[in-house]
């Protein structure tokens, strides 16, 4: 019996020792690191927070000035499932885009437009157009537009100068100045700028007033002396 009990425990014991042996031999051949970044990139999708890195997007205006219309238009064959922009074209699933730049928003009244687009107020110029082409869901919540939008600005421009040949009523804008921001982030500055503007005046006019008080005092000091 001891000897029967031995053996099974011989077999038990070496059959561990051989797992071991294969579990440790395994993880050297297989043994992977853990990576410096977690996840895998996806083409075209940026991460979070990582805007700083990348180049800051101009003003559309920059892009308008090596806009091609016939690059826009094949850019635009995208959306000819809702939309076309032929003169007296009718409407689709979008509306007709024939003289939609610089008209204003939501201006077709033979089409039912969302209650965010239809309630925006204001004109489509350059900027806003730029704007809802990158993001509509963005510009205006809630719309019906289920388009993702353009990310590159420079498609965007070329877009916009085809539809601008459609009825169109804008003209190219010069480029921005060094450094501008795109629309709707200089009026921090412009405040400031004029803030400084009225301190400036503030100061020239205490200072002339400071001037013009000296000469008053020196006006008679003087004839006092020429009195003497």
């Amino acid at each position: 019996m001891d000897g029967r009990f031995n053996t099974i425990a011989g077999w038990v014991l070496g059959s561990g020792i051989v797992l071991l042996g294969a579990t440790l031999v395994t993880g050297e051949l297989f043994k992977s690191e853990r990576p410096e970044t977690m996840g895998y990139p996806i083409p075209g999708v940026q991460e979070e927070g990582a805007e700083g890195g990348a180049a800051a997007e101009q003003p559309i205006a920059h892009y308008l000035q090596t806009a091609d219309a016939a690059r826009g238009e094949a850019i635009f064959h995208r959306c000819q499932s809702c939309h076309n922009a032929d003169n007296g074209g009718a409407n689709g699933v979008g509306p007709n885009l024939w003289g939609t730049v610089g008209n204003t928003i939501a201006h077709r009244p033979d089409f039912a437009y969302s209650d965010g687009l239809k309630n925006h107020g204001g004109r489509w110029d350059w900027d806003s157009l730029s704007a809802w082409l990158h993001s509509p869901s963005r510009f205006s919540p809630g719309t019906k537009m289920t388009f993702a939008g353009l990310s590159d600005p420079q498609d965007r421009a070329d877009v916009l100068l085809f539809l601008n040949q459609h009825g169109g009523t804008l003209t190219i804008p010069p480029p921005p100045a060094a450094g501008a921001a795109p629309a709707g982030g200089n009026a921090s500055g412009g405040n400031e700028a004029g803030a400084n503007a009225s301190a400036g005046n503030a100061s020239a006019g205490n200072a002339s007033a400071g001037n013009a008080a000296g000469a008053h005092t020196a006006a008679p000091a003087a004839a006092n002396a020429a009195g003497h």
